[in-house]
């Protein structure tokens, strides 16, 4: 039943979903970029369940903790406390091994504010579970959801993250300030 309001909904706001994934697509990251806006969050429930995708999504613990923590446990979200060490790549790598076709999504940027470096969480998971990422892009000049193909990070995390920050310059968030 959300699969076909998703459906309606992105296409009365002129959206489209491109998914490039193989098919059938096992467990993955799937890396989101740009993350400019909080709209971000519904377009991404939307994109998923016309994409048919599985995934969970790690966001800030402080939106767990609102009235509305229940609503953001029962979409996928794992609450992040970032003001604590928490060993969370190896907690992410661990339900990867443990947990079958388990797929997460990820934002690299950390936040939706500019940043100039991002996070290199999602590639020391990828490299510890042995998942391929799936770069996904929110281009709201095109009305864009793109579901790439897969990328197999490689040795060096350094090229890893330039390529990928390249693959993803095309695209234009919500507030790209």
């Amino acid at each position: 039943m959300f699969r076909v309001l998703s459906k309606v909904v992105l296409r009365l706001l002129g959206w489209q979903v491109i998914d490039r994934r193989p098919k059938p697509m096992g467990s993955a990251i799937y890396l989101v970029v740009p993350h400019t806006s909080n709209w971000d969050f519904f377009l991404g429930l939307f994109a998923r369940s016309v994409a048919r995708i599985n995934a969970n999504y790690l966001a800030k613990k402080s939106l767990f903790d609102s009235p509305f923590g229940w609503f953001f446990r029962a979409t996928g979200g794992y609450p992040v406390d970032r003001s604590k060490h928490t060993n969370l790549t190896d907690q992410v790598v661990n339900y990867f091994k443990t947990v079958p076709g388990f797929s997460i999504a990820i934002t690299p940027e950390g936040t939706r504010a500019k940043v100039e470096a991002w996070k290199t969480g999602f590639w020391r998971i990828a490299k510890g579970a042995g998942v391929p990422l799936i770069p996904t892009s929110f281009d709201y000049s095109r009305k864009e959801v793109t579901l790439g193909k897969p990328f197999r990070v490689g040795d060096s995390m350094e090229a890893d993250i330039a390529t990928l920050t390249d693959y993803f310059k095309p695209f234009v968030g919500k507030n790209p300030q």
